[in-house]
């Protein structure tokens, strides 16, 4: 047996032997890349106090990896498709790492953003790379099992990032969650080579390159609008994101529909499935990752939980997960996507209910029943419409259909950190003014208190510090008058940090209630917009099935599906560039048809 695999999975006459095995490292893979977004939140206290950051600036160390990483998906997966789709994954493992490593040794904030920056070029390369390998490997009858898996996978790496930060945390700095990354992916490189068969499009027609970085550019602009404009107001920088964000959309849709091989083919929006799967992996996620933004806070600064505590809190979510993986992959055919995504959206609606039941005597047992709720409805709503997104590509394209099903997914976490993590400030600023008022509270600490739930508890410790150094200076007083003047004045001070702590505290637990009440409606709109877009077990729309309408199937009126006219026009295309640049290609193009 050869120790790395050079026969692609596209000459094979039989499914590839090794693929359960390949699949274990297309998991790893994606395990790295998600949690190195979950795992920051909790590292981040520890890197703002080393590096001195400020609001802003830890920001852009959260965001500077989501900004490449949602932008250059389409793009990188569509030239994973034409050259290598290994290639892709490994040349992805290789920057995540080299980031990685960056980003253990820099000493600024500066450093930091560039080295995540550097992780989510990598990530890009990686996500889109997993999905489009997955599919290219496995049979049809297998694959949904199989996104099952990567799924639960992405389930996982949620809840696991927070676990694994905090444990390092216990004894090694901040650099350690960074350095993590590198040894994860060095076996997952090794294990690419070895396990993961080479796989590119049979068809290798010219990348549309335009419309490539029309896509680049409106989704950067857009994910730094979502970035920017709630988190730091909506001054000229973001409204100039909006106004690039929506020229480029519109220049990139005219470019796709005019263009005879559009990078992304905008028409399949048009077929209720996939666009109907995209709303809901969008939708999901938004609520997924803003309750996740405001619970781990809630853990942490409210109840008192370290970081390890807290990541092991949220394993309830990633067990849940798995269930809901297994759950699905047991319904969805017998009675459908459409029930069994909608069921899932449901539930997922409901766990965002059960939260509005928060306040300030609440303890970690009231957030058992959402977190579980939320993570069956994670593992019975994505898998469907994971599958059925990659379902409306055809072979050639399957690393764009990868990126696409990923790009919803990273805007919607995006939107909800944005959306429900500015429900979440204004609320929390709001109660905390109302909570102090009437207090001898100075306008300063009250404003830095507002700026956040940490910033308020540190204002409560600030003040519980002047008590115990007062209270000091009594313990020495020379007179029973001083001493006790100055005893007075620090049980007064300690009772006002008890009163501020007891302020923030609710303030926030109100907050995270009103939040999640915003995050319901929200999802909840949505479950009933993809029940209406999705349709019916058994009920065929055009372009619902990439791989039968690139045989020439019919859809359900009896007209050609939208892959089909596509391809079909492709096809004649590159017929007659290479009949008319290279002869010899074309004589041999029906040979390599035959074999693929």
């Amino acid at each position: 047996m050869r120790l790395v695999m050079k026969e692609p999975v596209e000459g094979m006459d039989r499914p590839y032997a090794r693929r359960w095995w390949a699949l274990l490292v297309l998991c790893l893979s994606l395990l790295i890349i998600v949690m190195a977004n979950t795992a920051l939140t909790v590292a981040a206290p520890d890197m703002t106090k080393d590096l001195g950051l400020t609001s802003a600036d830890l920001q852009w160390v959260i965001d500077g990896y989501t900004v490449p990483y949602a932008a250059l998906m389409l793009l990188l997966g569509a030239i994973g498709d034409k050259y290598s789709r290994r290639g892709a994954l490994i040349l992805g493992l290789v920057v995540f790492g080299g980031g990685a490593v960056a980003g253990s040794l820099v000493d600024s904030s500066t450093g930091v953003i560039a080295a995540r920056a550097v992780m989510g070029v990598g990530a890009a390369m990686i996500m889109p790379a997993t999905l489009s390998l997955l599919a290219a490997t496995f049979p049809r009858a297998e694959r949904a099992k199989a996104i099952v898996l990567w799924t639960a996978t992405a389930g996982l790496a949620i809840a696991a990032g927070p676990l694994v930060a905090g444990a390092l945390l216990r004894n090694h700095g901040w650099s350690s969650t960074f350095l993590i990354n590198v040894p994860v992916a060095a076996v997952a490189l090794v294990g690419a080579l070895v396990l993961v068969p080479p796989s590119k499009a049979a068809h290798q027609h010219r990348i549309d390159y335009v419309g490539g970085l029309l896509s680049v550019v409106w989704v950067g602009a857009l994910v730094y609008m979502i970035i920017e404009g709630p988190h730091f107001g909506w001054g000229a920088k973001a409204i100039g994101a909006a106004v690039v964000a929506g020229l480029a959309l519109v220049a990139f849709v005219l470019w796709e529909l005019r263009h005879p091989r559009p990078v992304l083919d905008v028409r399949r929006f048009t077929d209720r499935r996939f666009s109907g799967s995209n709303l809901a992996v969008a939708l999901f996620f938004l609520a997924v990752f803003g309750a996740f933004y405001y619970l781990t806070q809630h853990l942490q600064f409210v109840l008192g939980y370290d970081a390890l505590a807290t990541g092991v809190r949220m394993l309830p979510l990633a067990g849940a997960v798995f269930v809901g993986s297994a759950l699905t992959g047991y319904l969805t055919p017998r009675i459908g996507m459409k029930i069994t995504v909608t069921a899932g959206m449901v539930g997922g609606t409901a766990a965002l209910a059960l939260l509005t039941r928060i306040d300030a005597s609440s303890a970690y047992g009231d957030f058992v029943l959402p977190l579980v709720i939320l993570g069956l409805a994670i593992g019975l709503a994505l898998s469907p419409c994971t599958d059925a997104i990659m379902g409306s590509f055809p072979e050639s394209e399957l690393g764009v259909g990868g990126a696409v099903n990923d790009t919803s997914l990273e805007l919607g976490g995006s939107l909800g950190i944005a959306i429900l993590g500015s429900v979440l400030a204004g609320s929390y600023s709001s109660q905390l003014a109302d909570n102090t008022a009437g207090s001898k509270l100075p306008a300063d600490a009250l404003g830095t208190a507002q700026d956040s739930v940490g910033a308020g508890y540190a204002v409560a410790q600030g003040i519980g510090d002047q008590a115990h150094k007062i209270a000091e200076k009594a313990a020495g007083a020379t007179s029973p008058e001083q001493a006790a003047q100055l005893k007075a004045q620090a049980e007064q001070l300690a009772g006002g940090a008890r009163q501020m702590a007891d302020a923030v505290g609710s303030a926030f637990s109100d907050a995270v209630a009103h939040t999640s009440v915003v995050g319901a409606v929200i999802l909840g709109v949505g479950t009933v917009l993809v029940a209406v877009l999705l349709p019916r077990h058994g009920e065929r729309t055009a372009g619902a099935d990439a791989d039968a309408d690139v045989a020439g199937e019919p859809d359900v009126a009896g007209e050609p599906g939208i892959a089909a006219e596509t391809d079909a026009a492709v096809e004649a295309d590159v017929a007659a560039e290479t009949s008319a640049v290279e002869p010899e290609a074309a004589e041999k193009e029906p040979a390599a048809r035959g074999n693929a």
